[in-house]
C-alpha cells in the first residue's frame, strides 16, 4: 500500500475512534452525573427529609446539566429508553445503540459507587433504589412507568428534532422529568430510565422488583417512538434505509476527481478515485473521504 493512502487511513481511522470514544465517554459522564445528584436528593438525612418538590427540581437540574454537557457530542441520551427509542424511530444504529446503553450503565454504576462512597452509612440506607410504594400492585407500576417514559421520550424528540427547534433541549428535557417525579414518586420512586434504577440497585444488591423498571420504561419508551416517528412526524426513510441504518452498513460511493490542475501533478493522467464513506454506527451520520491516488 503506498505511504500517501497509510496517512491517509490512519488519520481517519484515527478521527472516527476520537469521535466514537468522546461520544461514549459523554454518555458515560452524563449518566453518572445524573444518577450522583438525582439519586443523591432522595437520600434521607436526619435533618431534613427530602421533600418530593425538593427531588422533582434535584432531578431536573441534574437533567439540564447533563444533556448540556452531552447534547452535541453524544446526542445526550443518558438513558437505556431514550436510546431505544432513537433505535426503533431509525436515528441510531443497533451497534451505537449498544455501546450507547453499556456506557450508560458503566456511569450509572460509578455515580451511584461515588454517592456511597460519600455518603455516611446512616444515610445511605438502600440508596435510593427504586421499589414499589403505598400498596402499588406490580401491574400499576409497569403502567405509571410506562405512561411516565413515554411522555419523557415524546418530549425528547421533540425537543431534539431540528425539524422543531434548534436550541438547547436541557430546559425542556428537565421540565419533563421534574414533571414525571411530582406524580411517579408516589407509586415507584420514578425512574423512567432503567441506568437511573440499574446503578443503585447494583451497588446496593437489591434486584427486587427490579425487572419493573426496564419492563415499563422501555415499552413507554417504543411507543413513544412510534407515535412520534411514524405519526406526529412521519419522516421518509425508506425500509431500505431503516435498514442500513440499523445494521450500521458502510455506503461506499465512487467519485471521479476532473480537476485539471492535480491530474496534471500526477505521474500519469488517470482520474483519481475516491471512496467516500458514510457511517452511522455511533455517531451522528459521519462521513470521510479516503482517495486512491
Amino acid at each position: 500500500m503506498e505511504p500517501g493512502l497509510c496517512n491517509r487511513a490512519y488519520l481517519l481511522v484515527g478521527g472516527l475512534w476520537t469521535a466514537i470514544s468522546k461520544a461514549l465517554f459523554a454518555e458515560f459522564l452524563a449518566t453518572g452525573l445524573y444518577v450522583f445528584f438525582g439519586v443523591g436528593s432522595v437520600l434521607p438525612w436526619p435533618v431534613a427529609l427530602p421533600s418530593v418538590l425538593q427531588v422533582a427540581i434535584t432531578f431536573n437540574l441534574a437533567t439540564a446539566t447533563a444533556v448540556q454537557i452531552s447534547w452535541k457530542t453524544s446526542g445526550a441520551h443518558a438513558n437505556p429508553a431514550v436510546t431505544l427509542a432513537y433505535l426503533v424511530g431509525s436515528h441510531i444504529s443497533l451497534p451505537r445503540a449498544v455501546a450507547y446503553i453499556a456506557a450508560q450503565l458503566a456511569g450509572a454504576t460509578v455515580g451511584a459507587a461515588l454517592l456511597y462512597g460519600v455518603t455516611p452509612g446512616g444515610v445511605r440506607e438502600t440508596l435510593g433504589v427504586n421499589v414499589v410504594h403505598n400498596s402499588t400492585s406490580t401491574g400499576q407500576a409497569v403502567a405509571v412507568e410506562l405512561v411516565l417514559t413515554l411522555q419523557l421520550v415524546l418530549c425528547v424528540f421533540a425537543s431534539m428534532d431540528s425539524r422543531q427547534t434548534l436550541g438547547s433541549p436541557a430546559a425542556m428535557i428537565g421540565t419533563s422529568v421534574a414533571l414525571g417525579h411530582l406524580i411517579g414518586i408516589y407509586f415507584t420512586g420514578c425512574s423512567m430510565n432503567p441506568a437511573r434504577s440499574f446503578g443503585p440497585a447494583v451497588i446496593v444488591g437489591k434486584f427486587a422488583v427490579h425487572w419493573i423498571f426496564w419492563v415499563g420504561p422501555l415499552t413507554g419508551a417504543v411507543l413513544a417512538s412510534l407515535i412520534y416517528n411514524f405519526i406526529l412526524f412521519p419522516d421518509t426513510k425508506t425500509v431500505a434505509q431503516r435498514l442500513a441504518i440499523l445494521v450500521g452498513t458502510t455506503k461506499v460511493e465512487k467519485v471521479v476527481d476532473l480537476e485539471p490542475q492535480k491530474k496534471e501533478s500526477q505521474t500519469n493522467s488517470e482520474d483519481t478515485e475516491c471512496l467516500i464513506f458514510t457511517c452511522d454506527m455511533f455517531l451522528q451520520p459521519f462521513s470521510f473521504m479516503l482517495c486512491l491516488c
